[in-house]
């Protein structure tokens, strides 16, 4: 079998790290890419031959234009790439919020994405590939004065108009991830009745395994509970 390689964001922990194993499981490569060198150094020896850790700054364009150079000189492709990172405010609302919190809120779910999107473009163009984004419940809905329910806006808006020139100018395939509350690091109290990771981890496989033919452009999933 010929494995596909996966570039994810975010990976040490959460969804990212989540999907990782997943992805694993389902005969992928997968690119380990955050700041934490040494849960990612743990993630890339569990997974042996088929995954590498590449620490970096999701902030940074030429961090990751570097990282998925070397993932591609790795395993010959980057098929898949998975915007993952991203953050929340400690201080909700735009009265009360802290404009510092906001730039570096901006940097990573904004720019971030971005960057992920431009660095791996061409590695998607040369194998047809697939690029996924994490949005959010949050960026479907309208909530009163949340900083981070307009990051993941333009999350779901960029990942629709992205989606329309990859599959128009080269037949690529775009997906936004889009989970209601997860129990995950992201929040300060464990949320145990919530969606888990693995969760989300199955659903960017499910996206990524779609027929050639089928685009999944949305897996929007919320708590039960």
């Amino acid at each position: 079998m010929i494995r596909k390689t996966l570039f994810i964001t975010g990976a040490s922990t959460g969804i990212g790290e989540a999907t990782a194993r997943a992805a694993v499981e389902h005969g992928w490569n997968v690119g380990l890419f955050a700041r934490s060198e040494d849960k990612l150094a743990a993630l890339a020896k569990e997974f042996g031959d088929h995954g590498l850790a590449l620490p970096g700054d999701a902030t940074d364009l030429a961090s990751q234009t570097k990282a998925l150079a070397k993932l591609a000189n790795a395993y010959g492709s980057v098929d898949a790439a998975f915007a993952n990172a991203g953050m929340g405010v400690g201080v909700s609302g735009t009265d009360e919020g802290e404009p510092d919190e906001w730039q570096k809120l901006v940097q990573l779910n904004i720019m971030g994405l971005l960057w992920t999107t431009k660095a791996a473009m061409p590695h998607l163009k040369s194998s047809k590939g697939q690029l996924l984004m994490t949005g959010s419940a949050a960026g479907r809905v309208h909530i009163k004065g949340s900083v981070y329910g307009a990051s993941k806006w333009f999350v779901h808006g960029y990942g629709g108009n992205i989606a329309q020139e990859m599959m128009r100018e080269w037949g690529g395939r775009c997906t936004v991830i889009a989970p209601g509350m997860v129990d995950t690091p992201f929040f300060d109290d464990a949320k145990p009745d919530k969606l888990k990771p693995e969760d989300m981890a199955r659903s960017v496989v499910f996206a990524l395994q779609a027929d050639p033919r089928a685009t999944i452009q949305e897996v929007f999933v919320m708590p039960t509970n």
